[in-house]
């Protein structure tokens, strides 16, 4: 062992006066239980499977019980989690209209299996509707266990960030590999090649509204419309890079694609996100019989800031169901 004062760069601890455990070297823990639940609930509530026949949809993460840590020693991780979930869905099957519920439940969901092994149990309440408690059996689990294997990245990775903090030497050499680092390869990373880098998700969902895709097209594009369903000016230039302000400057962005009555591509941003920082949002208006189903695809949604999933549900899609029921009802 090195004299102290030589500054032997083989030991990763730095020389302090207090001897504080630097770097986390000696034994580290961090309690990930209650960053944990929000995670799960972020990743698993709001998925949605749809075949020909039905849509079903994970409405509401009932229980989470459990834990979960992770601690390092000597530049090492290692993970602990247990958790028994409980979910509720519900759905609907196309051709009656019959709407269903039921329960998904992961009882053990830890370190010692795969996630692809984990045991996803789903029920459905008595009555018909095996065609959905079906779908959620097959589509509806291969998303689950996809969410829970997001979930494992994301404790490995966003969790532990600072749990191994680097020595002085490490610290050069990071900065070091960071200047060789071209602006290419840096908006590569990015969402579209915009923005700055963060960690970010996509969001997927679709909604059926009662009426045409022309309709429902025009609401997403033509001012009056707009103005009506956020009940608050809007600045609305609906052409391939026309900008876009919505809900007194909380959302701002720059259409990219607007193919008539069938897609719209935008450039997104909330007035909170990261500065320069957009998501790319997409529209797609697919005709049904009676109605139109929205599918909405975003990516590049900065981790943890919250607000987007609420915003289109709530804001939008909520909004626009009840201008539409309005103009039937005046008409």
């Amino acid at each position: 062992m090195a004299k102290w004062g030589q500054g032997d760069p083989c030991w990763i601890v730095e020389e302090r006066e207090d001897g504080t455990n630097v770097n986390n070297w000696h034994w580290c823990e961090r309690d990930a239980t209650s960053w944990s639940k929000g995670k799960l609930h972020d990743l698993l509530v709001g998925i949605v499977v749809e075949n020909e026949t039905g849509l079903g949809e994970i409405s509401e993460l009932k229980q989470v019980e459990g834990e979960a840590s992770c601690s390092s020693r000597k530049g090492k991780l290692t993970f602990f989690y247990e958790w028994n979930i409980r979910l509720s869905w519900k759905g609907i099957i196309k051709e009656s209209g019959a709407e269903h519920k039921g329960l998904i439940e992961i009882p053990s969901l830890s370190e010692e299996n795969e996630v692809d092994d984990t045991e996803v149990n789903v029920s459905k309440r008595k009555g018909d509707g095996d065609i959905l408690k079906d779908l959620m059996k097959t589509a509806g689990t291969a998303k689950v266990r996809e969410a829970l294997g997001d979930y494992l990245k994301a404790l490995k990775t966003e969790f532990t960030v600072g749990m191994i903090l680097p020595t002085k030497a490490m610290a050069t050499q990071e900065l070091t590999a960071k200047r060789k680092l071209s602006e290419k390869a840096l908006q590569a990373s990015s969402p579209a090649g915009l923005g700055v880098r963060i960690p970010t998700v996509a969001l997927h969902r679709t909604e059926l509204f009662d009426t045409t895709a022309e309709q429902l097209y025009c609401i997403f594009t033509v001012k009056d419309l707009v103005q009506k369903f956020s009940k608050s000016p809007a600045i609305l230039e609906a052409e391939k890079g026309g900008r876009f302000q919505m809900f007194d400057g909380n959302i701002t962005g720059e259409y990219v694609e607007l193919l008539t009555n069938k897609k719209i591509v935008m450039k997104w941003r909330y007035r909170n996100w990261p500065e320069e920082h957009y998501a790319t949002v997409a529209l797609n208006f697919v005709p049904t019989p009676g109605q139109t189903e929205l599918q909405l695809d975003c990516k590049g949604v900065p981790v943890c800031k919250g607000g987007m999933k609420f915003c289109w549900q709530k804001q939008h899609f909520e909004e626009i169901k009840g201008l539409l029921q309005l103009t039937t009802l005046n008409g």
